[in-house]
């Protein structure tokens, strides 16, 4: 869970719309829209899902990726959705789906191009855009094509949540209760609950970063799920950013100057 709360501060040229509704479950479907004062010429579409072990996070704490990403002249859309206890992962994911086909229907009014949305997560949060991604029942289910142009991926966990789950349920590890809650006990979930299980049939590109001094789990999975779209032919990068622990991973990006806004717009422009 990332822990960053600075008092809000004045971007000029740039506006913002909070709390706006996606679906009916209050606070949990609500998202917020940062974007540059010209609404006029269509713009790259940046929808951001967080993280905290799918049982904590809130949109309000990202305010500073709207900010400084509306500043670089894109259409930020940063979003709540259910959590555990509450819901499990299939039900989080096809919120994160209800987000994302929203935005393709809406973000013209913010001066956003609904043929070019990209999505970002950490951790938990990039465990699901990568599943909606790449499990194509979510969008199914809504009757739209997946309208996914990009992933960007930071310090993701759970890209491979049926090898954590084997080898982490009978130890001592702290996150496994509330694992099983976002999981359940069955490891066909776990299996199906995978994005590195639904590769074949993906073709949109990847960028995604790894702290050096990240989780172990999370140091073995992106290696493996980057290999793995690499052999399936899909474009696909993997930077590991030394030094940075996986919360440091994102509250760095609290700076505009960051690298990673760099990386993250070069990508963006050449997909």
């Amino acid at each position: 869970m990332l822990i960053f709360m600075i008092p809000f501060l004045a971007y000029a040229g740039i506006k913002k719309e909070k709390d706006i509704a996606y679906a009916d479950k209050g606070e949990r479907n609500l998202l917020d829209v940062y974007f540059p004062n010209d609404t006029q010429t269509p713009k790259d579409v940046i929808v951001f899902i967080h993280g905290g072990s799918w049982r904590s996070g809130s949109k309000n704490t990202y305010w500073f990726l709207g900010n400084n990403f509306a500043r670089k002249n894109k259409v930020v859309v940063i979003i709540n959705y259910p959590l555990a206890p509450n819901a499990q992962y299939q039900e989080m994911a096809f919120d994160c789906a209800k987000a994302i086909k929203w935005v393709g229907e809406n973000i013209k009014k913010y001066g956003g191009n609904p043929d070019r949305i990209f999505v970002m997560g950490h951790s938990a949060g990039a465990h699901l855009g990568s599943l909606i991604n790449q499990d194509d029942q979510y969008f199914k289910k809504l009757r739209i094509k997946n309208p996914i142009k990009g992933l960007i991926l930071n310090d993701a966990f759970g890209l491979n949540i049926d090898q954590y789950m084997k080898a982490q349920i009978n130890t001592d590890d702290e996150y496994m209760s509330g694992f099983l809650q976002v999981f359940g006990t069955d490891e066909q979930n776990w299996f199906k609950a995978s994005p590195i299980n639904y590769v074949e049939g993906v073709n949109n590109p990847y960028l995604m970063f790894m702290g050096g001094k990240t989780y172990p789990s999370i140091k073995r999975e992106s290696p493996e799920f980057y290999q793995k779209l690499n052999l399936n032919n899909i474009k696909v990068s993997l930077t590991e950013v030394k030094g940075k622990k996986h919360i440091g991973m994102l509250t760095q990006m609290f700076f505009g100057c960051n690298k990673l806004y760099d990386e993250i717009l070069e990508f963006m422009s050449k997909n």
